[in-house]
């Protein structure tokens, strides 16, 4: 899904770095009102539907993503596009409404797959509402679930036809347990939400969270609230699930976003004291996100590396291009390659196009790009390689590897990483290495003798 929208973005204003990104202040813009449709239906009467969108809009994960273009951007707005439509289904009653949660889980699976938590939110909203188990009895759910499955029919698709690969990635984080850095690992995933959350938003979202949970675990099962159970179901599982990965690996911070939509409407159904506390975290929150938002474009602060995520992020890119465009050309290389696929992609962008940019990883086996290994067999080109990678480069992918200095990727002087040149000469075979496409038009090959031509 984030590919598309690049894809349309790009051809709306050009491959430019605002192209990239046009569909996602849209996507919020989008998602804001679902939410705070989505609070009204929940908790009608008591005009909730604002302080959500604020309480959400003032979390560093939604303000500054609202900026960028990751598959966070699209699976958040389709993640709330179906806790809206379920929303609706209990306001109206109509059944319909079961097909459009259907449509928005589907597109949510499309995005990332952290959307595969929906399924059993869903059911166990179900299973936990005596009033709604007669749902499971009609086709509208079962309908549902099969229109969701039908749009992510691509994805299953392309799985089976590359040996399910892309779910042996993600499965492989499953599972794993390291009891002797859970206490890190589970320090690091709170510690990153309420940094990610802003630290008030956060104190709220979770006493919504808890107050969900009371709501829904009554001792009186009949008297349990469809509204609420669903906030619980939507909150409480992922981060159970979350949990359980931190107890094994790190959690990326960014992994749990989809918590953050149902948490925001829990917050805002808080009364009493709490509700004072929304204009602060709202007012703390818009600080904190327009603090990082002039740190990421005039970094007036001149920040470590650990305090500053634009720094780490953005910091230094386009200078290191140049640096490594100066190296090559020094050099006369035939070609600079990258055996990280974000430092391929990001030279493929900002590299000269008259230098050819080629990808060093097995997991371009599985894209339909140029094979640049006949072409390279004899040619002398350069690698990056990031020094944080304790690792040396795999011998056996070049015919020679011999280390040729090193490079800074810095703002204002502050080190984000450094690199490592290495002096290559290519050969034939060995692992996947392709010719990677540039923002400026189709694949280009010239650069590189008798490479072949895009099937």
């Amino acid at each position: 899904m984030v590919a598309l929208w690049i894809r349309a973005g790009t051809a709306l204003a050009g491959p430019s770095p605002f192209g990239v990104r046009l569909l996602a202040p849209f996507a919020a813009a989008a998602g804001t009102l679902l939410l705070a449709q989505a609070a009204e239906d929940l908790l009608p009467g008591r005009r909730v539907g604002l302080a959500a969108a604020v309480l959400l809009n003032a979390t560093l994960l939604f303000g500054v993503g609202a900026v960028s273009m990751t598959p966070d951007t699209p699976v958040l707005l389709f993640w709330t596009a179906t806790l809206w439509a379920l929303a609706r289904l209990l306001a109206s009653r109509r059944g319909a409404w079961w097909l459009a949660a259907g449509a928005a889980a589907g597109l949510a699976l499309d995005s990332k797959y952290t959307a595969l938590l929906l399924a059993p939110a869903v059911l166990l909203w179900l299973l936990a509402t005596p009033a709604l188990r007669p749902w499971l009895r009609r086709p509208h759910p079962w309908a549902a679930a099969a229109l969701a499955l039908a749009l992510f029919a691509p994805v299953l698709l392309w799985n089976a036809g590359h040996g399910w690969a892309s779910f042996a990635k993600q499965g492989g984080r499953t599972g794993a347990w390291t009891p002797s850095h859970a206490l890190q690992y589970v320090g690091e995933l709170i510690a990153g939400q309420i940094g990610l959350a802003t630290p008030l938003v956060a104190v709220l979202c979770g006493a919504g969270v808890v107050l969900a949970m009371r709501q829904t675990c009554r001792r009186d099962p009949g008297r349990r609230d469809p509204a609420w159970t669903l906030l619980a179901a939507f909150t409480v599982l992922p981060s159970l699930v979350f949990l359980q990965h931190a107890l094994g690996d790190r959690v990326q911070a960014n992994w749990p976003a989809i918590v953050y939509p149902a948490a925001a409407i829990a917050a805002a159904g808080l009364g009493g004291r709490w509700r004072r506390w929304f204009a602060p975290a709202a007012v703390l929150g818009f600080a904190m996100t327009l603090l990082v938002w002039v740190q990421g474009v005039a970094a007036p602060l001149a920040l470590p590396r650990r305090f500053d995520p634009t720094l780490m992020r953005l910091g230094g890119w386009p200078a290191l291009a140049d640096s490594v465009a100066a190296a090559a050309r020094r050099e006369g290389a035939a070609f600079v390659a990258a055996d990280n696929y974000g430092q391929a992609a990001l030279l493929a962008r900002l590299l000269p196009p008259e230098i050819p940019v080629l990808g060093v990883e097995g997991r371009w086996a599985y894209f339909d790009l140029p094979d640049a290994t006949p072409a390279i067999d004899g040619q002398t080109g350069l690698l990056l390689r990031s020094a944080r990678r304790a690792d040396p480069p795999d011998a056996a992918d070049w015919a020679t590897l011999a280390p040729d200095g090193e490079l800074v990727r810095d703002r204002g002087g502050v080190t984000a990483e450094a690199f490592r040149l290495y002096r290559v000469r290519g050969r034939a075979g060995g692992e996947p290495i392709v010719v990677m496409p540039r923002p400026t038009g189709p694949v280009r090959t010239e650069g590189i003798p008798h490479a072949p031509s895009h099937p």
